[in-house]
């Protein structure tokens, strides 16, 4: 087993419509006390899923609204060499990470900060601190150099970018593992949804598997756990193959794909792998109709399924964290609020029935 008791705890996904961080941090600790995570806030453009995380590469670019990485110019070569300079010492010990481009910046990030304050204050009820990340893939498909070519089909320009998240994912399971021993760090990645369509049809599954087995090295060299989000259907057993401790899905509307893959499923758990099960929707005709008994149902029943494949049920209810189905980015505050409290009364309701 992995050490961290996941027991159909709540759990929520790092955006929110808010347009003031301390209110969404108030928000996460007051509903989620035991697992809570750091808000991010895409109102703000600077945090959006790709320009959060980009700060410390080299090359970057922004022309008429457009952000990219233009390794043509003359300062690329030594701008480049900066960054694996400074990489290398970090690694090494040379450079210590909290001082480096590595670190994650308050301007990005503010509200990262104040949970990690919030949860100073907050440790007697902590079970564990929960991050996330923009995951390699997602990232290295959404970001171009200045042809418009996605950096994942650089492969100099894509080892830049994993390591530079590999880095930032270390840096934030730290900052969290000071506080709480056995941290939870989730890569985002949407991207993987495309995965098998002619978009990224030159795309390998080995090239996925080195990626996000570089930045999961990353988080357990810190006493963390490595999660992969993926809010809608995929390849499941290219995820499954990578070795990963959580998986976070949608099983509001995709639970039926992921079953699909029994036997993977089966190994997985057995190995103590923990499902991070999105019961709780996060689209706003759901959100309003939806009630707790019903999710609740839902999710006896896709238990009964899991169980089904020859898993014993208690096994999958102490390996469970009970999710939204994604982030509540776009809905509104109001919406998001709901999705927080469906959250949190489905999972104290389970947690009653079993514990």
């Amino acid at each position: 087993m992995n050490g961290f008791e996941a027991d159909c705890r709540a759990v929520l996904i790092g955006s929110f419509p808010h347009l003031n961080h301390r209110d969404a941090v108030s928000l996460i600790f007051d509903h989620t006390p035991q697992i809570p995570i750091w808000p991010q806030l895409p109102h703000f453009r600077e945090e959006g899923m790709l320009l959060q995380f980009l700060p410390g590469l080299p090359g970057i670019t922004e022309e008429d609204g457009k952000v990219f990485i233009d390794s043509s110019t003359e300062e690329f070569e030594t701008e480049f060499l900066a960054f694996f300079e400074d990489y290398l010492g970090v690694i090494e010990g040379a450079i210590e990470l909290r001082d480096s481009r590595f670190a994650l910046g308050a301007k990005e990030a503010p509200g990262f900060e104040l949970f990690l304050d919030e949860a100073e204050r907050r440790q007697a009820d902590l079970v564990a601190l929960k991050g996330q990340i923009t995951g390699p893939v997602t990232f290295c498909t959404g970001l171009t150099d200045q042809q418009g070519r996605a950096l994942f089909y650089d492969e100099q320009l894509r080892d830049a970018a994993v390591k530079l998240l590999a880095l930032k994912a270390r840096y934030m399971t730290r900052k969290m593992a000071e506080i709480k021993k056995r941290p939870l760090l989730f890569f985002d990645e949407p991207g993987l949804a495309g995965f098998g369509s002619s978009a990224f049809i030159t795309i390998t599954p080995e090239d996925i598997n080195v990626c996000l087995s570089e930045v999961f090295e990353s988080v357990r060299q810190e006493g963390g756990l490595s999660g992969v989000h993926v809010c809608a259907n995929t390849e499941w057993p290219v995820i499954f193959n990578t070795g990963i401790d959580v998986i976070s899905y949608d099983a509001y509307s995709y639970f039926d794909k992921l079953i699909l893959f029994g036997d993977h499923l089966i190994e997985f758990l057995h190995k103590g792998g923990i499902l991070a099960t999105g019961i709780v929707p996060t689209t706003a005709e759901f959100i309003e109709r939806e009630t707790i008994n019903r999710l609740i149902d839902a999710w006896a029943d896709q238990l009964d399924q899991i169980a089904s494949l020859g898993v014993e049920r208690e096994k999958v209810v102490k390996q469970t964290l009970i999710t939204p189905s994604c982030g509540t980015g776009t809905v509104t505050e109001a919406q998001a609020q709901r999705v927080v409290e469906m959250t949190r009364d489905v999972s104290a309701a389970i947690r009653e029935r079993f514990f």
